[in-house]
């Protein structure tokens, strides 16, 4: 299994960032819990991590000749625009574009690195935010996926932060790391322009290892600054309301994947209300968007809910 984190072990390099306890609790969960499918996490249930379910699902398809076109389906990704308009936002940032890639699954097929470069190589972009879940397992080699993310990396421009799914180690870490990808691990980090800053803060996955910690993450960022959340899952809203996050981007949805005529998912796999975990939405003050996903997750299919990207203009309003 591919646990590499180069010249030095993971709590050398990880421990004074994250904290002793925290690096425990999510390697102790990983070590016991990473397959577990009943108990754990915000849900009761979680099928992705059943390995036989991509198998049945995959000889349903088959037998309704709905197999090829739901592959087809997942390969067609769509390109968003969406619009933030923030009053307090420092005039520099007026205009500032943020490239929003979520659930990646790189590993799914051997295509989908090059779907997805394709989908992403014209847009322009002042930083790139990733939202988690770069496996397409939720345990096992992780050594595929990031050879798949190392050719994805260079198209992606020079500013790339991050966050973990559900579905990725953090033995990952200083592997995505070593890619020039910042990953915030209930940390923030700014963007610095003309005496300006923008703060983006990141949490860990708080849906399976609930190991996000708002608190951590956003505690010394100034009160009156302008901050963006980055959280895998929408699930913590609420909390990020009150942690007084003006942004929230996430996915984890996939928007459903497999979704009714209408685009009616059949399940999300969140606890959470529904109108919050597709596309963009608000809740007080708190404006969001939780991505459908560039990628899938446990059968190769997708429909009435495409994959996508979007791109995030922040805006003086």
């Amino acid at each position: 299994m591919g646990h590499a984190t180069g010249h030095r072990s993971l709590p050398e390099r990880l421990a004074s960032r994250l904290g002793r306890v925290h690096l425990r609790q999510r390697l102790g969960i990983e070590d016991v819990y990473e397959a577990k499918v009943f108990g754990q996490g915000r849900t009761l249930l979680h099928l992705e991590n059943l390995e036989s379910l991509d198998t049945v699902l995959h000889a349903l398809m088959k037998i309704t000749f709905l197999r090829e076109r739901g592959r087809r389906n997942a390969r067609k990704i769509v390109v968003r625009e969406n619009t933030f308009a923030i009053p307090s936002l420092p005039r520099v940032f007026d205009g500032y574009r943020l490239l929003h890639i979520s659930d990646l699954h790189l590993d799914m097929a051997p295509d989908i690195p090059t779907v997805l470069i394709k989908a992403i190589g014209d847009l322009e972009y002042d930083a790139c935010v990733l939202t988690g879940d770069y496996r397409a397992k939720t345990f096992g080699d992780f050594d595929p996926c990031c050879a798949a993310l190392a050719t994805v990396r260079p198209h992606l421009g020079d500013t790339v932060f991050g966050v973990l799914g559900n579905h990725d180690s953090i033995h990952m870490v200083p592997v995505i790391e070593d890619m020039d990808v910042r990953l915030l691990m209930n940390e923030f980090a700014t963007i610095d322009r003309d005496g300006a800053a923008l703060y983006i803060a990141g949490v860990d996955d708080p849906h399976y290892f609930r190991a996000d910690n708002l608190e951590k993450a956003a505690d010394a960022i100034p009160e009156d600054a302008v901050s963006i959340l980055l959280s895998h899952s929408p699930e913590i809203y609420k909390n990020a309301l009150h942690a007084a996050f003006d942004i929230m981007l996430c996915g984890h949805t996939h928007g459903g994947q497999i979704c009714l005529p209408g685009g009616f998912p059949l399940t999300v796999n969140a606890n959470c209300r529904r109108r919050v975990c597709r596309g963009a939405w608000a809740y007080h003050s708190l404006q969001g968007y939780t991505s459908a996903g560039s990628g899938v997750c446990i059968i190769d299919v997708r429909f009435n809910c495409p994959p996508e990207v979007i791109v995030h203009t922040l805006v003086r309003g």
